[in-house]
């Protein structure tokens, strides 16, 4: 692996009548070698189900029980007792989620999050578990006022001083992060008519440039990650991380749900899966190794709402996989083409997607730091087998002798050994296609081997 990557998890949620029982759902997600999973609840036979698993948990304490959270120091200490103290850490929970999108909740309950985040972690605190296990709060995309272009980023004004800075500072005075739920199928959806699906996809594309801070944005995913970045940044916390703690595409929908297929649904998680394991970070952060849990482990059957909310799964109830995408490392090294069919069918229009046999070539993104892209092209060069000779002193495209230059021309032999398969032009956010040849002093890189 040439650089530290981040992490994949998943949502296993149960809002559906005929699931496998906890034991099978933890069996099913250790043979696919997932190492990180988020609850809606703690409730028992899932909790001890994880037990001795090795799988890393994030628990739910429900938006009902903020109030209640916020009033009694008394009653947190015992939902800490009862919910988590009696299972960590043979079940590792890592996270306690205190509500889900507060914000957009009709009950109310946002004055009462802060206050019962600092009483469920002044319990943890008492049980000597603080060290162990965060405490934070899942936000929707829509507690930003403003989420476009990314660099213009900045949380709803009604919501900075009562709630995101006594937030923020209580994330950082606790070493915790912000859990951020993210949607691309949501905003392809509504604006199929200028988005690309390519570009909301994470397929080749020739990208978004941002006025605001001049960056090339390859993807949506990352512009929507960027935006809450730039949130952090406009109130001085560039401090705090993120925790991407909801994001997919569902792979079937209603006749008026633009996008929703299996083909991009495998599209949208693969790449996604093979960006955040390689290492990708995002244009504004590219060092920043994201920890991403997809949305979600099965199609839900009881899930109110249009037919998409009901299609999200990864697997189905029997076990059967949905899609094949990769969920590990190793996957994403085994299986470097299955995630993208390039061409994939597009449920209700929206845009024509570019087939592989456009050409096409890979270069190196300069905006991924020196670190980046020489690790990158190590890599390359080195375990990813790419013809590499022409760049060394003397040969043909030694000149000119920049790192950019080098990385492109080893970036783009990886690339068309690969037959410009789609994913193979990633390299962590390092790279991205160009439609026109490049050329760098007068070496040509080529089009296929």
């Amino acid at each position: 692996m040439f650089t530290d990557g981040g992490s994949i998890g998943v949502n296993y949620g149960r809002v559906a009548n005929n699931l496998p029982s906890a034991v099978k759902v933890v069996q099913l997600m250790k043979s696919q070698g997932i190492e990180r999973v988020k609850v809606y609840d703690t409730d028992p036979s899932v909790l001890k189900a994880l037990s001795g698993s090795g799988i890393k948990v994030t628990v739910d304490l429900p938006n009902e029980q903020l109030f209640m959270a916020a009033k009694r120091p008394s009653f947190a200490y015992s939902w800490v007792q009862r919910n988590v103290a009696v299972y960590h850490p043979h079940t590792q929970i890592e996270a306690i989620a205190v509500g889900n999108e507060v914000f957009v909740d009709p009950h109310n309950t946002t004055k009462f999050l802060v206050a019962a985040m600092k009483n469920i972690h002044e319990a943890l605190v008492k049980y000597n578990l603080d060290s162990d296990i965060k405490v934070s709060s899942p936000i929707a995309l829509s507690a930003l006022g403003n989420s476009y272009p990314a660099s213009a980023g900045s949380f709803r004004p009604e919501l900075v001083e009562p709630v995101f800075k006594p937030l923020l500072d209580f994330l950082r005075q606790t070493g915790s992060y912000l859990m951020v739920n993210v949607y691309p199928f949501f905003a392809y959806e509504s604006n199929a008519d200028v988005i690309s699906l390519d570009y909301a996809l994470f397929r080749e594309n020739p990208g978004v440039v941002d006025p605001g801070n001049g960056l090339r944005y390859f993807n949506l995913f990352d512009a929507q990650i960027d935006a809450v970045f730039a949130a952090l940044s406009a109130l001085k916390y560039d401090d705090v991380k993120i925790v991407v703690t909801e994001t997919g595409w569902p792979s079937k929908g209603d006749q008026n749900e633009v996008g929703a297929s299996v083909e991009n649904a495998a599209a949208y998680n693969g790449n996604l899966v093979r960006k955040i394991l390689t290492g990708g970070g995002t244009p504004l952060k590219p060092k920043a190794d994201l920890t991403v849990y997809l949305f979600a482990l099965f199609n839900e059957n009881q899930k109110p709402g249009p037919t998409s909310e009901r299609n999200f799964g990864l697997f189905y109830p029997t076990e059967k996989k949905v899609y094949e995408i990769p969920l590990t490392f190793q996957g994403v090294n085994d299986s470097p083409t299955q995630t993208t069919p390039s061409a994939a069918p597009i449920n209700g229009g929206g845009g024509v997607s570019k087939s592989t046999t456009a050409t096409t070539w890979c270069v190196a993104n300069p905006n991924a730091g020196k670190d980046k892209l020489q690790a990158a092209l190590d890599y390359a060069c080195g375990e990813g087998g790419a013809d590499c000779r022409q760049i060394q002193p003397g040969s043909t495209c030694y000149n000119p002798n920049t790192l950019e230059a080098h990385a492109s021309f080893a970036f783009n032999s990886y690339y068309q050994m690969k037959a410009r398969a789609g994913g193979s032009c990633y390299f962590g956010g390092a790279s991205y296609v160009v439609t026109q040849q490049p050329r760098y002093g007068s070496c040509e890189y080529p089009t296929g081997y």
